[in-house]
């Protein structure tokens, strides 16, 4: 069966051991710095950190590989689309001009370059924080976490459910593609690119709706029993802060400061080597 792709996996890790809150407030501040800053120097720091954090967290490459060739595939596709769409646009940032390779609009311009490698390294800083987060956090203790810091329980909730739902969409995806190989069609790696893909186009329908008879079956359990009835509830998986915990929480917050500091210390939030 082999190992499920961004999934809950309980392992004896000090990030593991941090409150759900703590790893949700972490994520929010380096969410945070990654959006606002095109420091390049702050941006490497960052990198630095969630590699290591990734290193330390355990996470299995079995775990978040498929999803990470999916976001890279992304990544690639908006970083062409830049260039094409607007290929001067660090010249506007940066100021100056330095010309590459070629001429006219498309020239090859290392403002330009410095500018795509800058959102290439924000790419990196914030999605291993996001794998990180989702594979070491209990989904009923994440649902508590954000009612928590103040958001609603119903929407903790729909967020929580639909993580812990992910490993059953999966296996209810293996399921059908094993069925259809077993019927004779191919959807393998020996298999042509484009058949593979209509062949994965097919599976879409019945796993939508597979997912839409769970979909009904949880919402009557829950209006069975009155969801939604009261303002506030409790958490069975909450659970209190300890000294760990707040030692995060302040280092998080104090390097978000820090970082963004530094960003805004020339008075522009772009790191400019050009000048």
């Amino acid at each position: 069966m082999g190992r499920k792709l961004l999934s809950y996996e309980q392992k004896d890790t000090w990030i593991d051991r941090l409150c759900g809150v703590t790893k949700l407030i972490f994520f929010l501040c380096w969410s945070i710095t990654s959006m606002m800053t095109y420091d390049t120097r702050v941006l490497i720091i960052m990198l630095v950190i969630s590699i290591i954090l990734f290193k330390i967290s355990k996470t299995q490459w079995s775990q978040v590989g498929s999803v990470f060739k999916f976001i890279l595939f992304f990544l690639c596709i908006n970083i062409i689309a830049i260039y094409l769409f607007s290929p001067a646009e660090g010249v506007k940032i940066y100021g100056t001009e330095t010309i590459l390779l070629g001429s006219g609009r498309y020239a090859l311009r290392a403002e330009q370059l410095f500018y795509e490698f800058n959102i290439i390294l924000k790419y990196f800083t914030v999605v291993p924080s996001i794998f990180i987060f989702i594979v070491t956090t209990n989904p009923s203790e994440f649902a508590a976490s954000m009612n928590r810091v103040g958001i609603g329980y119903n929407a903790g909730y729909a967020v929580a459910i639909a993580l812990r739902y992910i490993p059953d969409i999966q296996g209810d995806f293996r399921k059908i593609r094993n069925a259809q190989m077993a019927r004779g069609i191919e959807m393998s790696k020996k298999g042509k690119l484009t058949d593979r893909i209509k062949s994965t186009t097919a599976i879409i329908f019945p796993l939508v709706f597979s997912s839409m008879g769970r979909i009904d079956t949880i919402s009557t359990a829950m209006e069975l029993r009155s969801f939604g009835r009261h303002k506030k509830r409790t958490w069975y998986m909450a659970r209190p802060l300890k000294r760990n915990d707040y030692i995060t929480i302040a280092v998080s917050v104090l390097f978000m400061i820090i970082a963004l500091v530094i960003t805004y210390a020339d008075g522009s939030r772009f790191y400019n080597p050009f000048i």
